[in-house]
């Protein structure tokens, strides 16, 4: 059943991919290192929604992923306008968990755990297109949706394809970690996986991310 989480996730990134050949907008970073399958990110701030829900990592980002896929779909009022407006997605889908890892937590357009057992607490958040600001984006009709400003950061990433489930992703983080200490990079944030695809896309052409949030390293 872990396999309906990659379908769900791809469903809104495979919407904007059909018909007009429209490029899907990423959160903005410059590359501060680049080795093989990592990477050292310098991104800007971002505007995320997100909300809480809870269950084993599948049920969770069902869940969250509905809500917040609803809001983005119309569920939401222009706080101009007073109505509804649909706003586009960007990529990666991202969920956040720290049930992969020990280090302390903080967050970017995710799934954030609470707990370390199968019925943990989580964040689901999508990052939201650059040309909103707090004051023009779409206020959420669901309150369970907060919307939260995320200031620039530097993140570390390892880059894999295929399936992922729990069981991977902790290994690709294992990888991350190693990185990590040979870099002399300190992590102060939760495990992050990011996955970009749409869910008929071949596991080897998949692209997806762990990323850990560590202190800034000096350009």
């Amino acid at each position: 059943m872990k396999n309906i989480a990659h379908i769900l996730f791809g469903f809104v990134l495979a919407f904007i991919q059909i018909g007009n050949a429209m490029a899907i907008e990423e959160p903005k970073y410059q590359v501060v290192i680049k080795d093989g399958d990592f990477e050292l990110r310098r991104y800007e701030s971002m505007i995320i929604a997100e909300v809480v829900v809870t269950g084993d990592l599948s049920e969770a980002s069902n869940r969250g992923f509905r809500q917040v896929a609803d809001y983005i779909f119309g569920n939401n009022e222009d706080p101009l306008k007073k109505q509804a407006e649909k706003i586009e997605m960007t990529a990666p889908v991202t969920v956040e968990s720290d049930l992969s890892s020990k280090i302390a937590m903080t967050a970017p357009v995710t799934v954030e755990s609470q707990g370390g057992n199968q019925q943990a607490t989580w964040k689901l958040s999508f990052v939201m297109p650059s040309k909103y600001s707090l004051e023009t984006l779409p206020k959420p009709k669901n309150k369970n949706i907060v919307i939260r400003e995320i200031k620039s950061h530097d993140l570390a990433v390892v880059r894999f394809s295929g399936f992922v489930d729990e069981e991977k992703m902790q290994a690709q983080t294992k990888r991350l970690e190693a990185w990590l200490k040979q870099q002399t990079l300190t992590a102060q944030g939760a495990v992050q996986l990011s996955r970009y695809n749409p869910p008929w896309t071949l596991p080897f052409f998949r692209r997806n991310e762990i990323w850990l949030r560590v202190e800034s390293k000096s350009q």
